[in-house]
């Protein structure tokens, strides 16, 4: 491990050092500045961020990379609200891996901060995979192409322009290639290698898993030699609230995604643990619109049942011990306008 003491301007550190030395712990005392510097070092490379437009399978991918659920996937698009860390490892490596919201043309408020918290991810990356939904991008080049598979093909545009801009070198994965033609994908994978943003081209199913182990092992060999950041049976670094708010509204999406659009959030208001081993969680899934209210409750309350149901299921089997979790849903017109929210979520508010 490595331990950062601050604030030795209040304290003389000496013998807590050489307490932390005798234990065999790396001590690095240093200015602020420089010390930050060479914190950043001592951690560098282990992080890959995955980038892309909504809906390419980042999620899908980063669950399977890690072998766990880490990322909550649904038929909604867009449904990353700010960036993941899952944890895989591969061989001797443990890679760090980010997935970030999806990035696109935003228009509200929360569209800007989801899409502000992926190009950070991005940035502190050291590795930077570029997901492509390589059925779509093919289709919107053609005639059969929808309304959606023109706007994603737009964002990527905007992406690798962005990309060029920034001098990032990245590595190029074509996702959904199931089913796909090998000349039809060399063909794509020739077109946007040449735009001099991409180092690699990896062809891969994040659903199948066909490609993904030659992508991991890619990532692995790109992690330095020194001790992990992680313990060997992490799978993901959320903070339990988070992670306890995320896995309801994936299930909320789940039940209602054909009714309700994305304008739900879910909070975590209250996390106990008790005293016979159990947790207590409390929960508040808000919503815009009191006719939206109705939906997620359901005739006679069934739905909010299922949703906390399959919720409680899941985070019973995750945090290995008996849940109870208690669901509210409220109407909040501003809930997109909550501090509160974009901080429990590491979102910037005022960007």
């Amino acid at each position: 491990p490595v331990v950062c003491v601050t604030k030795t301007d209040l304290a003389d550190p000496s013998d807590f050092e050489r307490e932390l030395d005798a234990m065999g712990v790396d001590v690095l005392r240093t200015g602020v500045e420089d010390g930050v510097e060479r914190l950043r070092e001592r951690i560098a490379g282990r992080v890959s961020a995955l980038i892309g437009h909504s809906g390419v399978g980042k999620s899908t991918l980063v669950n399977r990379l890690t072998g766990s659920k880490v990322s909550i996937v649904t038929q909604k698009v867009q449904t990353t609200r700010f960036p993941v860390r899952g944890i895989a490892i591969e061989g001797d490596a443990q890679i760090v891996l980010v997935d970030t919201p999806g990035i696109f043309t935003p228009r509200r408020r929360l569209d800007r901060a989801m899409v502000a918290s992926a190009w950070g991810g991005a940035e502190d990356a050291d590795v930077v995979v570029h997901l492509i939904d390589a059925q779509s991008h093919i289709d919107a080049e053609g005639r059969e192409g929808t309304a959606a598979d023109r706007r994603s093909a737009e964002d990527t545009e905007t992406i690798i322009a962005n990309l060029k801009a920034t001098g990032t070198k990245v590595i190029l994965a074509l996702n959904k290639i199931d089913g796909m033609r090998r000349d039809t994908l060399l063909a794509l994978s020739q077109r946007l290698f040449e735009t001099g943003v991409y180092e690699e081209v990896y062809m891969i199913s994040a659903l199948s898993g066909d490609g993904v182990d030659d992508l991991k092992a890619r990532l692995a060999r790109s992690m330095p030699e020194g001790p992990w950041l992680y313990p060997e049976d992490q799978s993901a670094d959320v903070p339990i609230r988070v992670l306890a708010a995320e896995i309801t509204r994936e299930k909320v999406y789940l039940r209602v995604h054909e009714e309700l659009p994305y304008s739900a959030a879910v909070e975590t208001t209250s996390f106990e643990e008790k005293r016979d081993g159990s947790a207590r969680i409390e929960q508040t899934i808000y919503v815009e619109r009191e006719s939206q209210r109705p939906i997620v409750l359901g005739k006679g309350g069934q739905t909010v049942k299922w949703i906390g149901q399959k919720a409680r299921e899941e985070l019973t089997e995750l945090l290995d011990r008996p849940v109870h979790l208690f669901l509210t849903v409220k109407v909040d017109p501003k809930w997109q306008d909550s501090r509160a929210l974009y901080a429990q979520f590491g979102l910037d508010y005022d960007v």
